[in-house]
Protein backbone atom coordinates (compact mmCIF):
# COMPACT_ATOMS: atom_id res chain seq x y z
CA UNK A 1 0.00 0.00 0.00
CA UNK A 2 2.91 2.40 0.73
CA UNK A 3 4.34 2.22 -2.79
CA UNK A 4 0.61 2.49 -4.46
CA UNK A 5 0.35 5.68 -2.10
CA UNK A 6 3.99 7.09 -3.04
CA UNK A 7 3.43 6.49 -6.75
CA UNK A 8 0.12 8.54 -6.63
CA UNK A 9 1.58 10.90 -4.22
CA UNK A 10 4.32 11.27 -7.43
CA UNK A 11 1.97 11.60 -10.30
CA UNK A 12 -0.36 14.01 -8.19
CA UNK A 13 3.08 16.08 -7.73
CA UNK A 14 4.24 15.91 -11.16
CA UNK A 15 0.81 16.92 -12.80
CA UNK A 16 0.83 20.06 -10.41
CA UNK A 17 4.54 21.19 -12.17
CA UNK A 18 3.33 20.58 -15.50
CA UNK A 19 0.13 22.71 -15.30
CA UNK A 20 2.08 25.29 -13.29
CA UNK A 21 4.89 25.25 -15.93
CA UNK A 22 2.53 25.43 -19.05
CA UNK A 23 0.71 28.34 -17.42
CA UNK A 24 4.13 29.91 -17.17
CA UNK A 25 5.38 29.16 -20.12
CA UNK A 26 1.79 30.50 -22.09
CA UNK A 27 2.08 33.55 -20.24
CA UNK A 28 5.65 34.38 -21.15
CA UNK A 29 4.72 33.63 -24.64
CA UNK A 30 1.59 36.11 -24.33
CA UNK A 31 3.43 38.59 -22.70
CA UNK A 32 6.01 38.69 -25.47
CA UNK A 33 3.88 38.91 -28.47
CA UNK A 34 3.37 42.70 -28.80
CA UNK A 35 0.27 44.21 -31.67
CA UNK A 36 1.17 45.77 -34.35
CA UNK A 37 0.74 49.10 -34.67
CA UNK A 38 -1.92 50.06 -36.92
CA UNK A 39 -0.44 53.53 -37.51
CA UNK A 40 1.65 52.00 -40.27
CA UNK A 41 -1.37 51.17 -41.47
CA UNK A 42 -3.48 54.05 -41.18
CA UNK A 43 -4.72 57.31 -43.12
CA UNK A 44 -1.78 59.99 -42.89
CA UNK A 45 -3.79 62.99 -41.28
CA UNK A 46 -2.41 65.32 -44.17
CA UNK A 47 -4.47 62.89 -46.16
CA UNK A 48 -7.60 61.38 -44.54
CA UNK A 49 -11.05 62.96 -45.16
CA UNK A 50 -13.18 63.60 -41.93
CA UNK A 51 -16.73 62.44 -41.76
CA UNK A 52 -18.92 60.03 -42.77
CA UNK A 53 -21.88 59.70 -45.34
CA UNK A 54 -23.10 63.13 -44.08
CA UNK A 55 -19.35 64.71 -44.58
CA UNK A 56 -20.20 64.04 -48.42
CA UNK A 57 -23.73 64.65 -49.07
CA UNK A 58 -25.70 68.22 -49.31
CA UNK A 59 -27.64 69.50 -46.35
CA UNK A 60 -31.74 69.30 -47.13
CA UNK A 61 -33.53 71.48 -49.11
CA UNK A 62 -35.46 73.85 -46.67
CA UNK A 63 -31.64 74.17 -44.75
CA UNK A 64 -30.42 75.23 -48.26
CA UNK A 65 -33.64 77.40 -49.28
CA UNK A 66 -32.93 79.64 -46.22
CA UNK A 67 -29.47 80.44 -47.33
CA UNK A 68 -31.20 81.92 -50.75
CA UNK A 69 -29.11 78.39 -52.42
CA UNK A 70 -30.83 76.26 -54.77
CA UNK A 71 -32.62 72.84 -53.67
CA UNK A 72 -30.33 69.82 -53.43
CA UNK A 73 -30.52 66.17 -54.10
CA UNK A 74 -33.96 64.19 -53.22
CA UNK A 75 -33.52 62.54 -49.93
CA UNK A 76 -30.90 60.58 -50.47
CA UNK A 77 -31.22 56.39 -49.80
CA UNK A 78 -28.35 54.57 -47.79
CA UNK A 79 -27.13 53.05 -51.13
CA UNK A 80 -26.35 57.11 -52.15
CA UNK A 81 -24.78 57.97 -49.46
CA UNK A 82 -22.18 54.80 -49.58
CA UNK A 83 -21.57 55.17 -52.86
CA UNK A 84 -20.69 59.00 -52.25
CA UNK A 85 -18.28 58.23 -49.61
CA UNK A 86 -14.61 58.80 -51.04
CA UNK A 87 -13.70 55.06 -50.78
CA UNK A 88 -10.35 55.72 -51.42
CA UNK A 89 -9.92 56.76 -47.42
CA UNK A 90 -11.16 53.85 -46.04
CA UNK A 91 -8.84 52.80 -42.98
CA UNK A 92 -8.34 50.04 -44.11
CA UNK A 93 -6.52 50.90 -47.78
CA UNK A 94 -4.03 52.84 -46.93
CA UNK A 95 -3.09 55.95 -48.70
CA UNK A 96 0.95 56.59 -49.17
CA UNK A 97 1.41 56.73 -52.70
CA UNK A 98 0.21 60.34 -53.26
CA UNK A 99 1.29 62.37 -50.45
CA UNK A 100 2.98 64.73 -52.56
CA UNK A 101 -0.72 66.61 -52.92
CA UNK A 102 -1.35 67.51 -49.65
CA UNK A 103 -3.85 69.59 -48.14
CA UNK A 104 -3.85 73.03 -48.73
CA UNK A 105 -5.65 74.38 -45.62
CA UNK A 106 -8.23 77.37 -44.97
CA UNK A 107 -7.47 79.12 -48.56
CA UNK A 108 -9.85 82.08 -49.16
CA UNK A 109 -12.08 80.82 -51.78
CA UNK A 110 -14.78 82.85 -54.24
CA UNK A 111 -17.16 82.08 -56.98
CA UNK A 112 -16.81 82.64 -60.66
CA UNK A 113 -18.75 81.20 -63.35
CA UNK A 114 -18.64 80.90 -67.53
CA UNK A 115 -19.95 83.80 -69.04
CA UNK A 116 -19.28 86.10 -66.05
CA UNK A 117 -19.21 90.05 -66.83
CA UNK A 118 -16.36 91.75 -66.09
CA UNK A 119 -16.67 94.00 -62.43
CA UNK A 120 -14.49 96.02 -60.66
CA UNK A 121 -13.53 93.10 -58.40
CA UNK A 122 -13.38 90.74 -61.28
CA UNK A 123 -11.86 93.06 -64.55
CA UNK A 124 -11.54 89.90 -66.46
CA UNK A 125 -14.27 88.42 -68.76
CA UNK A 126 -15.54 84.50 -68.65
CA UNK A 127 -16.19 83.95 -72.02
CA UNK A 128 -12.94 82.11 -72.57
CA UNK A 129 -11.02 80.19 -70.30
CA UNK A 130 -6.67 80.30 -69.96
CA UNK A 131 -6.78 77.04 -72.32
CA UNK A 132 -10.45 77.54 -74.17
CA UNK A 133 -11.14 80.31 -76.24
CA UNK A 134 -14.41 78.72 -76.67
CA UNK A 135 -15.37 78.31 -73.13
CA UNK A 136 -18.96 79.54 -72.91
CA UNK A 137 -19.71 77.70 -76.24
CA UNK A 138 -18.16 74.65 -75.54
CA UNK A 139 -19.99 74.64 -72.13
CA UNK A 140 -23.27 75.27 -73.83
CA UNK A 141 -24.48 78.60 -72.49
CA UNK A 142 -24.06 81.11 -69.51
CA UNK A 143 -23.85 78.89 -66.28
CA UNK A 144 -26.46 81.12 -64.21
CA UNK A 145 -25.24 81.50 -60.60
CA UNK A 146 -28.84 82.37 -59.79
CA UNK A 147 -29.75 79.85 -57.33
CA UNK A 148 -33.04 79.85 -58.75
CA UNK A 149 -31.41 79.10 -62.36
CA UNK A 150 -30.00 76.11 -60.77
CA UNK A 151 -31.57 72.64 -61.36
CA UNK A 152 -31.66 70.07 -58.65
CA UNK A 153 -28.16 68.31 -59.66
CA UNK A 154 -26.61 71.56 -59.59
CA UNK A 155 -26.00 72.54 -63.61
CA UNK A 156 -28.04 75.01 -64.65
CA UNK A 157 -31.77 74.66 -65.50
CA UNK A 158 -31.61 76.23 -69.37
CA UNK A 159 -29.88 73.49 -70.45
CA UNK A 160 -27.51 70.19 -69.99
CA UNK A 161 -23.72 71.50 -70.07
CA UNK A 162 -21.36 70.49 -73.09
CA UNK A 163 -18.56 70.85 -70.31
CA UNK A 164 -17.98 69.55 -66.08
CA UNK A 165 -20.61 72.00 -64.40
CA UNK A 166 -17.93 71.25 -61.43
CA UNK A 167 -14.62 73.35 -62.38
CA UNK A 168 -12.42 75.61 -60.30
CA UNK A 169 -9.69 77.60 -61.36
CA UNK A 170 -5.54 78.30 -59.44
CA UNK A 171 -3.73 80.82 -59.66
CA UNK A 172 -1.07 78.98 -62.34
CA UNK A 173 -0.14 78.07 -65.87
CA UNK A 174 2.22 76.07 -67.33
CA UNK A 175 1.88 77.94 -70.64
CA UNK A 176 3.48 81.02 -71.83
CA UNK A 177 2.22 84.79 -72.14
CA UNK A 178 0.36 84.30 -76.35
CA UNK A 179 0.53 80.66 -75.92
CA UNK A 180 4.20 80.78 -77.12
CA UNK A 181 5.42 77.33 -75.52
CA UNK A 182 5.90 76.24 -72.11
CA UNK A 183 7.30 77.92 -69.11
CA UNK A 184 10.83 76.72 -67.93
CA UNK A 185 9.44 75.63 -64.28
CA UNK A 186 7.10 73.81 -65.31
CA UNK A 187 8.69 70.58 -65.65
CA UNK A 188 10.04 71.07 -62.44
CA UNK A 189 7.73 71.96 -60.33
CA UNK A 190 4.37 69.72 -62.09
CA UNK A 191 4.61 66.55 -60.45
CA UNK A 192 2.85 64.97 -62.97
CA UNK A 193 4.83 67.05 -65.96
CA UNK A 194 6.21 64.19 -67.39
CA UNK A 195 3.46 62.06 -67.70
CA UNK A 196 1.55 64.48 -69.52
CA UNK A 197 3.48 66.30 -71.25
CA UNK A 198 2.54 66.27 -75.17
CA UNK A 199 3.99 68.85 -76.71
CA UNK A 200 5.17 72.75 -76.20
CA UNK A 201 2.76 74.95 -75.89
CA UNK A 202 0.25 72.26 -74.65
CA UNK A 203 -0.88 72.56 -70.95
CA UNK A 204 -0.70 69.81 -68.94
CA UNK A 205 -3.17 70.87 -66.71
CA UNK A 206 -6.21 71.34 -67.75
CA UNK A 207 -9.14 69.09 -66.39
CA UNK A 208 -6.92 67.96 -63.37
CA UNK A 209 -9.25 66.79 -60.30
CA UNK A 210 -9.42 68.50 -57.22
CA UNK A 211 -11.00 67.50 -53.74
CA UNK A 212 -12.86 70.62 -52.18
CA UNK A 213 -13.31 70.47 -48.32
CA UNK A 214 -15.48 73.07 -45.93
CA UNK A 215 -17.35 72.35 -43.01
CA UNK A 216 -16.90 68.53 -43.66
CA UNK A 217 -18.50 68.67 -46.71
CA UNK A 218 -16.41 67.18 -49.70
CA UNK A 219 -16.54 68.09 -53.96
CA UNK A 220 -14.76 67.04 -56.32
CA UNK A 221 -14.14 69.28 -59.42
CA UNK A 222 -11.45 69.89 -62.20
CA UNK A 223 -9.62 72.39 -63.24
CA UNK A 224 -10.85 74.46 -66.25
CA UNK A 225 -9.07 78.33 -65.84
CA UNK A 226 -6.72 80.17 -63.95
CA UNK A 227 -6.84 82.75 -61.42
CA UNK A 228 -7.92 84.74 -59.09
CA UNK A 229 -5.47 87.42 -60.45
CA UNK A 230 -2.40 85.45 -60.44
CA UNK A 231 -1.15 83.65 -63.23
CA UNK A 232 2.56 82.77 -62.10
CA UNK A 233 1.98 80.86 -57.83
CA UNK A 234 3.53 77.87 -58.93
CA UNK A 235 4.91 77.75 -55.05
CA UNK A 236 1.24 77.70 -53.50
CA UNK A 237 -0.04 75.78 -56.10
CA UNK A 238 2.06 72.85 -56.03
CA UNK A 239 4.13 73.71 -52.88
CA UNK A 240 3.93 74.50 -49.37
CA UNK A 241 3.62 78.85 -49.91
CA UNK A 242 0.13 80.66 -48.77
CA UNK A 243 -1.28 82.70 -52.19
CA UNK A 244 0.37 85.21 -52.94
CA UNK A 245 -2.35 87.19 -54.49
CA UNK A 246 -3.95 90.04 -52.52
CA UNK A 247 -7.35 90.93 -53.92
CA UNK A 248 -10.67 89.56 -52.54
CA UNK A 249 -8.80 89.17 -49.37
CA UNK A 250 -5.92 86.99 -50.26
CA UNK A 251 -8.05 84.45 -52.63
CA UNK A 252 -6.22 81.19 -53.78
CA UNK A 253 -9.20 78.98 -55.18
CA UNK A 254 -11.96 80.01 -57.53
CA UNK A 255 -15.15 77.68 -57.62
CA UNK A 256 -17.99 76.99 -59.85
CA UNK A 257 -21.37 77.89 -59.00
CA UNK A 258 -21.84 74.08 -58.84
CA UNK A 259 -18.94 73.72 -56.22
CA UNK A 260 -20.30 76.52 -54.23
CA UNK A 261 -23.89 74.73 -53.89
CA UNK A 262 -22.83 71.27 -52.96
CA UNK A 263 -20.75 72.67 -50.05
CA UNK A 264 -22.87 75.68 -49.52
CA UNK A 265 -20.47 77.78 -49.58
CA UNK A 266 -20.41 82.00 -49.13
CA UNK A 267 -17.62 83.75 -51.62
CA UNK A 268 -15.31 84.62 -49.74
CA UNK A 269 -15.17 81.80 -46.86
CA UNK A 270 -12.12 79.63 -46.71
CA UNK A 271 -12.08 75.77 -47.88
CA UNK A 272 -9.42 72.97 -47.59
CA UNK A 273 -8.16 71.61 -51.25
CA UNK A 274 -5.43 68.74 -52.38
CA UNK A 275 -5.58 67.33 -56.11
CA UNK A 276 -6.57 63.76 -56.81
CA UNK A 277 -6.25 61.39 -59.17
CA UNK A 278 -8.71 60.21 -61.09
CA UNK A 279 -9.21 56.97 -59.53
CA UNK A 280 -9.67 58.81 -56.03
CA UNK A 281 -12.65 60.71 -57.23
CA UNK A 282 -16.10 58.82 -55.83
CA UNK A 283 -19.46 58.86 -57.15
CA UNK A 284 -21.47 61.88 -57.23
CA UNK A 285 -22.85 65.03 -59.59
CA UNK A 286 -19.51 65.93 -60.57
CA UNK A 287 -18.99 62.54 -62.73
CA UNK A 288 -22.29 62.87 -65.04
CA UNK A 289 -21.83 65.60 -67.31
CA UNK A 290 -19.41 66.81 -69.87
CA UNK A 291 -16.98 66.11 -73.27
CA UNK A 292 -14.02 66.70 -70.73
CA UNK A 293 -15.15 64.67 -67.60
CA UNK A 294 -13.35 61.19 -67.66
CA UNK A 295 -16.06 59.20 -66.49
CA UNK A 296 -18.19 60.38 -69.50
CA UNK A 297 -15.23 59.45 -71.62
CA UNK A 298 -14.78 56.09 -69.61
CA UNK A 299 -18.50 54.91 -69.73
CA UNK A 300 -18.74 55.64 -73.55
CA UNK A 301 -15.95 53.55 -74.61
CA UNK A 302 -17.00 50.79 -72.12
CA UNK A 303 -20.71 51.21 -73.40
CA UNK A 304 -19.69 49.23 -76.65
CA UNK A 305 -17.51 46.31 -75.66
CA UNK A 306 -20.27 45.89 -72.77
CA UNK A 307 -22.88 45.84 -75.20
CA UNK A 308 -20.38 43.12 -77.51
CA UNK A 309 -20.07 41.48 -74.69
CA UNK A 310 -23.88 40.73 -73.82
CA UNK A 311 -24.40 40.11 -78.09
CA UNK A 312 -21.81 37.26 -77.36
CA UNK A 313 -23.70 35.75 -74.40
CA UNK A 314 -26.78 35.38 -76.53
CA UNK A 315 -25.32 33.96 -79.05
CA UNK A 316 -23.90 31.12 -76.75
CA UNK A 317 -27.21 30.95 -74.71
CA UNK A 318 -29.45 30.17 -77.83
CA UNK A 319 -26.48 28.17 -79.38
CA UNK A 320 -26.68 25.72 -76.53
CA UNK A 321 -30.41 25.78 -76.32
CA UNK A 322 -30.35 24.67 -80.10
CA UNK A 323 -28.13 21.77 -79.12
CA UNK A 324 -30.32 20.42 -76.17
CA UNK A 325 -31.34 17.18 -76.50
CA UNK A 326 -34.81 16.86 -77.01
CA UNK A 327 -36.76 15.13 -74.36
CA UNK A 328 -37.93 11.48 -74.60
Amino acid sequence: MSECLRAAVLTMVSLALVALVGQGFCQNISSGVRPVSSSKYSVPRSTSIKGGASAVLPANRSARLRQGLPGTLPHPTNAYAVSTLPRVFAPTRPRTTYTRYPWKRQIVTTVFWIGEEPTAKNPTPNHMSAWDRNWAKNFGGFDDPNPGARAWDFRPKAFVPGLNPFYIALPYTDIRSGATGTKAEAPHVIPWFKKKYQQAGHTVLKGRWLAIQKGGRVCFAQWEDVGPFVTNDYSYVFGNSRPKATGNGGAGLDVSPAVRDFLMLRSGERCDWRFVDVNEVPQGPWRKYGQNNDFTHLEGKLKPQEDERLAKLREMRDAYIRNMPLPH
